[in-house]
């Protein structure tokens, strides 16, 4: 089996130089200054237990790939740039081609079964970042991530087992999940925060809405019926292994959406996390003013360029209770 990792951020950038470093054969999709970055100089994986270089190929579009029969598509793309990946590698790989979304949200699983029949999620805990391009930080030591795979909708298959296998080769822990998207749906709960640290940034006040946020999630969620693992089924499966470390000194800053905040990207997967429970819930009749908000805000920001962390705890707190919102 080889890997062609779709996006090299940060999620994309570690599991591919994990895959490489344990002897699979990867390759890379990038764009911008990422891809040149990666072409000239390898791709840099940081982590608390020191720096690795891997000299992989990479190509700028699936197009660039020279497909071939066994090819498995990590797509690592944000949710947002899910469509025109999806759209470019089913230009060029053969609808059966196995895509597993290692990806935040729950929306990707979905668009991809409309193009290839052979769909896979991964539930993603993996802290990691990417803010200069070329190199990627793993945050996380001895362990970098838990990377639990199933079948969509439902299910394991060999693939599934094949793929887990893989990630535990490279260093992370995984587990065939039959039911991946309850889990992803706990994950997307604990994504909802996402918005609302890159816009206040890790400071006190921050949990209070943080928790009102998710608290929000949960109940659109339960409303719907849509199952989704609790938080002491999260608690257990995380347990120690998710070990964050300072990384040549430095502190992880932000989550992906800070960081995408702080690269001055223009875009945010806030229509995706914060936004997917809006559209849930308006879709069940149950309104979600709190993520409403955090959706808004977190995409103001990302097209004004404004910094992360720049809007007081206060400001925020005004905002879901002012009737103009």
């Amino acid at each position: 089996m080889r890997f062609v990792v779709v996006g090299a951020g940060a999620v994309g950038g570690v599991v591919a130089g994990r895959l490489a470093g344990a002897g699979f054969d990867v390759v890379l999709v990038a764009r911008g200054a990422n891809l040149e970055a990666i072409r000239s100089d390898g791709l840099r994986v940081r982590s608390p237990e020191g720096s690795d270089v891997y000299r992989l190929p990479v190509a700028a579009t699936a197009g660039e790939v020279d497909w071939r029969p066994g090819d498995m598509v990590l797509l690592a793309v944000k949710s947002m740039d899910t469509a025109g990946a999806l759209s470019a590698i089913a230009a060029h790989a053969e609808p059966g081609t196995p895509v597993a979304c290692v990806q935040n949200g729950v929306a990707n699983e979905h668009a991809a079964l409309r193009m290839f029949a052979n769909v896979y999620g991964v539930c993603v805990m993996l802290p990691a970042t990417h803010l200069v391009p070329g190199v990627v930080v793993a945050n996380c030591a001895p362990t970098p991530g838990i990377l639990d795979v199933g079948r969509y909708p439902g299910g394991v298959d060999g693939t599934a087992a094949e793929l887990a296998a893989a990630f535990r080769a490279a260093g992370f822990h995984s587990e065939p999940r039959p039911d991946v998207m309850r889990w992803k749906y706990r994950k997307l709960l604990a994504n909802t925060a996402n918005a609302v640290e890159a816009v206040c940034g890790r400071v006190d006040g921050i949990d209070e809405i943080a928790r009102l946020v998710r608290d929000e999630g949960s109940s659109v969620l339960t409303a719907a019926g849509i199952p989704y693992a609790s938080e002491e089924e999260d608690r257990e499966r995380r347990g120690d292994i998710l070990r964050m470390r300072p990384v040549e000194g430095e502190q992880r800053q932000g989550g992906s959406s800070w960081q995408s905040l702080a690269r001055g990207t223009g875009s945010v997967e806030a229509d995706y996390l914060n936004g997917e429970v809006v559209l849930i819930g308006r879709a069940h009749g149950v309104p979600a003013p709190a993520n409403e908000l955090a959706q808004r805000l977190a995409n103001q920001f990302a097209r004004e360029g404004r910094a992360p962390g720049s809007l007081p705890v206060d400001e925020f707190r005004s905002l879901m209770t002012s009737p103009l919102r």
